[in-house]
């Protein structure tokens, strides 16, 4: 344990240093953390820091990990939810403790603690609806002033919380409250919400309560229970500690958790709001949740993320108390990183382009053996065919460029890669002026070497047609338009209405004997993946774009 414990002190944040100085002072023999989202939408990229966490705190100090599922609220908690979370873990290479926690398997033992505040003159139950609650608990100018049914006896309380329990009133009728201090510089302890009620079938107690817990009375009580010891939350739960502790002190728990805050991630050109993840949802801005342009887990998957980048990403941005906006090039970084090593390279055209050359016969066929990565020769070969008609890309050739055009132009020359120099001869276009096909001649003394009386500018990417099969590409940019969406009040007018384009165009056919491989860099346009969904719906083989080959450096 010294070992571990010496090697930790290497890594910069705060919460690792009070981790090392409690071991040290033998406060505890093992390091408990816990992982608990509320499953009523998927797992973002904010959650996987908070996964990356507490999940490699107790990986590190050879301690436990637990799994938390927060369904206080039966009307968006959901076992779609619950599984998709799991899968979010698991893909992300993390195993909780035991099996998973529930809040709601300790409704029981919340209830009675409940009561117990209650009998102790703590908790008290308000007839105010919630507008008034709110009215009077006052602002951080405002001093707050308490409620008419404040000082109720403690048997008229308990006997109203039970009644709340056993169905007699509808939803707002009545709320527990803990009795703190309405006068309180901390908003939050001026006589917070403990239960309030709720007449929504729960997912899994079903019927059994109507009358549900909040997050600040359940959490810290449920950390208790399974012998948390560092409670880790974002600082959106700073002024909440207070309450925390005072929930803990006064039901006499001894041993309990203290609660650390740490900055939340905050990304560009990304919301991390499941409430407003919603709403692009609902709205058909995005497919669901999963949707590749999706800051969640399941969408990045999809798009070609892997585990290891974004915990990486995560490693990057650390742990500390400041709040602060996180490059996305940064993101982009970490998988462009990872990509660079493992993916295949093959080539694709996207934007096609038919090129025939003319100086070959029409049943030619000519076999190239090319690396699958250039520096990696045990990631194996593939073959390319080089033969009379092929495709480019419609941007490597302009009729008239300028003298840093490094492509194919009418009087300029350039290298197919892995084969031939090629050279304009005729261009064909339709009846509104496009261009339809281009005729060329090829260097036969070029395969792989460049000529000895002249220079070649450039090199491009092709496919023979007859070695290659249609595909579709799904190319993605930002959701929204600026570095800051949540910094607008309306944040649904600055959507990227381009923000996915769907291009057509083809694949070298020998991928598909690679399909396995998983990951491809087509070169000289970036990184992709196969959408296996989106291939069986459109019965082509369909590509997601990762990202691109370049970006910023870190």
């Amino acid at each position: 344990m010294e070992n571990k414990i010496m090697k930790i002190h290497k890594i910069n944040n705060f919460i690792y240093k009070i981790i090392n100085k409690d071991l040290k002072n033998k406060k505890y023999k093992k390091i408990h953390t816990r992982f608990p989202p509320e499953p009523n939408g998927f797992l973002h990229i904010g959650h996987a820091k908070s996964i990356y966490l507490n999940f490699e705190i107790s990986k590190i100090y050879n301690g436990k990990c637990n799994l938390r599922f927060d369904d206080t609220n039966p009307n968006t908690a959901s076992k779609i939810y619950v599984k998709s979370i799991k899968k979010d873990i698991k893909w992300m290479g993390y195993i909780w403790n035991k099996k998973s926690f529930y809040v709601s398997q300790y409704f029981n033992k919340l209830y009675k603690y409940a009561q117990k505040l209650i009998k102790n003159n703590l908790a008290y139950v308000d007839k105010l609806s919630k507008k008034e609650i709110k009215e009077y608990r006052g602002t951080l100018k405002k001093k707050g002033q308490n409620s008419p049914y404040r000082n109720q006896t403690i048997e008229k309380n308990m006997k109203l919380f039970k009644d709340m329990k056993n169905g007699k009133f509808q939803d707002g009728d009545l709320c527990l409250r803990a009795k703190i201090n309405m006068n309180s510089a901390n908003i939050v302890m001026r006589d917070p919400v403990l239960y309030r009620i709720k007449k929504k079938l729960h997912y899994r107690t079903k019927n059994k309560w109507c009358i549900y817990p909040t997050y600040d009375f359940s959490h810290c009580i449920s950390d208790s229970i399974e012998k948390i010891t560092h409670s880790l939350c974002s600082l959106e739960f700073l002024d909440n500690n207070q309450l925390y502790q005072w929930i803990l002190r006064n039901l006499n728990i001894k041993k309990h958790a203290k609660q650390y805050e740490f900055s939340r991630l905050n990304l560009e050109y990304t919301i991390l709001s499941k409430r407003k993840l919603k709403v692009l949802i609902e709205k058909k801005i995005v497919s669901g949740w999963n949707d590749p342009r999706m800051p969640t887990i399941s969408g990045l998957r999809i798009r070609g993320y892997t585990p290891k980048s974004i915990k990486n990403f995560c490693k990057k941005i650390g742990v500390s108390k400041k709040n602060h906006l996180i490059e996305f090039s940064l993101l982009e970084y970490c998988i462009r990183n990872h990509l660079n090593n493992i993916a295949c390279r093959f080539m694709a055209i996207i934007n096609p382009l038919k090129i025939v050359i003319i100086n070959l016969p029409r049943k030619y066929k000519e076999k190239i053996i090319v690396n699958n990565h250039p520096l990696y020769p045990d990631m194996g070969t593939h073959k390319i065919y080089f033969n009379k008609i092929i495709y480019i890309d419609k941007n490597d050739f302009q009729e008239v460029a300028n003298k840093k055009y490094r492509r194919l132009t009418i009087n300029q020359e350039v290298r197919l890669r892995y084969s031939y120099v090629i050279k304009v001869k005729k261009i064909k276009k339709n009846s509104l002026g496009y261009i339809k096909k281009i005729y060329c001649t090829y260097d036969k003394n070029t395969l792989n070497k460049n000529p000895v009386d002249r220079k070649i500018k450039g090199v491009i990417h092709w496919i023979s047609k007859k070695n290659s099969i249609p595909a579709k590409f799904r190319i993605f940019q930002h959701i929204f338009s600026i570095k800051n969406p949540d910094s607008v009040k309306n944040y649904l007018k600055y959507i990227n209405h381009e923000s996915i384009k769907i291009q057509n165009g083809f694949v070298e056919k020998s991928l598909i004997k690679n399909v396995k491989k998983k990951f491809f860099q087509f070169e000289r346009e970036g990184y992709f993946i196969i959408d296996k969904k989106e291939t069986i719906k459109n019965k082509k083989i369909t590509f997601n774009k990762t990202i691109s080959l370049k970006g910023k450096k870190y």
